[in-house]
């Protein structure tokens, strides 16, 4: 028995006559043609799983739109400094809702694949663009959701920059989800409206847009089959789910990382118990940052030299902050460095010049520019957690910013430019 998942389709009754189909309203299905016979799939299961997924589509689009705001560079957008947190929670819950979609979307898509198997397959115009916006919507999920998952990896073997491709396709993802909800919204409206128990899409008649030539008897009670119910599939969907989150957002929770299973790093298990993102032999910058002669290089209106001995004498101010990875980990740490304006208001600079940061690294982000509250706000650390910098984050001197990127908070320092 094929599987509806439509308002305007015929509905399953006790009366073997309405399940026969009209002759003359489409061509008889090939006996080879898929037939489906599970009664657990209905128009109100997958109503309630499209609900669920359309939240988390939204929250990880609205989430990824701030964590993108942190790769522009816009003069007139002044990136906010508070709340220091701000950049750890928007991306901790955009990769954690990024993780639940997955598992998620494959129960849609197993409550609704025999709806590409109804027969005739191209009926009506109408039809086939139906299934073009459930193609594009489809494709571009998967990619989306698979391209993501392997940057949380850290493995990346498209060529591609993921960030680019990422922030375009999200926009792709969400106009299909809108479009794709403006098509179905008759039957997401009676899905919803519908209780589980009641079955509205069981029958072997041919596929037909016409009401008029099916029973009209309404949602009645479903046969059982044996197996999990529709309300069975939604606990285990949602235990599913929330077993994926808790053994991976213990990255971001502190309190939860004992159950991190799936977690990419882990706080506790970095040096100084803080996450690495990129390691000094990654960065291939080891002999310059245990150089004895490194000195940090200030140029502005007033520009000056600092070597080790300065950097540590001037290393006074102290602050707790959070460094948070676009890959969803994050930790905090107690910080001890030199205030950044410091540095910019003695090289000729103020709270309003741009800042130009440098590192001594080779390959990837070697630079970054601060500007407004994030300049008052950043610390050139030297200190973590009460410890001199370990080389892997970022001695003999880093950039710390608060509701920042751990991309851009620059390690190996070698030059800061004031600009005006």
């Amino acid at each position: 028995m094929i599987v509806r998942n439509s308002l305007r389709t015929c509905r399953w009754t006790t009366n073997p006559r309405h399940n026969e189909a009209v002759p003359g309203t489409a061509p008889p299905r090939p006996t080879w043609w898929p037939h489906f016979t599970s009664t657990v799939r209905s128009t109100a299961l997958t109503a309630r799983l499209g609900r669920a997924l359309g939240i988390a589509f939204g929250v990880c689009f609205l989430t990824g739109l701030l964590s993108y705001t942190q790769y522009l560079s816009w003069g007139w957008l002044p990136k906010p400094a508070a709340p220091a947190w701000g950049y750890r929670l928007s991306q901790g819950v955009h990769v954690a809702t990024g993780v639940a979609s997955i598992p998620l979307i494959l129960v849609k898509l197993w409550s609704v694949y025999p709806n590409t198997f109804r027969w005739p397959p191209a009926r009506s115009v109408s039809r086939v663009l139906q299934l073009i916006s459930v193609l594009l919507l489809v494709s571009a999920t998967l990619v989306q959701l698979v391209t993501g998952f392997l940057n949380l990896l850290d493995w990346r073997p498209f060529r591609w920059d993921f960030v680019v491709v990422h922030y375009a396709l999200a926009y792709v993802v969400i106009g299909s989800v809108l479009l794709h909800v403006a098509i179905k919204l008759p039957d997401i409206r009676y899905g919803l409206g519908t209780r589980l128990a009641e079955a509205d899409v069981l029958s072997e008649i041919p596929w037909d847009e016409n009401p008029a030539s099916h029973s009209n008897a309404g949602p009645q009670p479903a046969p059982v089959t044996p197996g999990l119910s529709r309300r069975g599939v939604l606990i285990a969907t949602g235990a599913g789910i929330g077993l994926v989150v808790i053994t991976s957002v213990g990255q971001t929770l502190t309190p939860l990382e004992p159950l991190g299973l799936l977690a990419v790093r882990q706080p506790s298990k970095g040096p100084q118990g803080v996450p690495v993102g990129r390691t000094a032999a990654e960065a291939g910058v080891i002999d310059a940052a245990t150089d004895p002669d490194w000195q940090l290089e200030v140029r502005g209106p007033s520009a000056f030299v600092l070597g080790l001995d300065e950097v540590e004498t001037l290393a006074t101010h102290r602050a707790r902050l959070p460094i948070a990875a676009g890959q969803g980990w994050s930790a905090a740490g107690d910080w001890r460095g030199i205030r950044l304006l410091d540095l910019v208001e003695r090289a000729g600079g103020d709270a309003g010049s741009r800042v130009l940061v440098r590192s001594l690294a080779t390959g990837g982000i070697t630079k970054t520019e601060l500007a407004g509250p994030q300049l008052a706000a950043a610390l050139l650390a030297t200190h973590l957690n009460g410890e001199r910098l370990d080389l892997d984050h970022g001695y003999p001197l880093r950039l710390v910013g608060p509701n920042r990127a751990e991309l851009f908070d620059t390690k190996w320092l070698g030059s800061i430019e004031v600009r005006r």
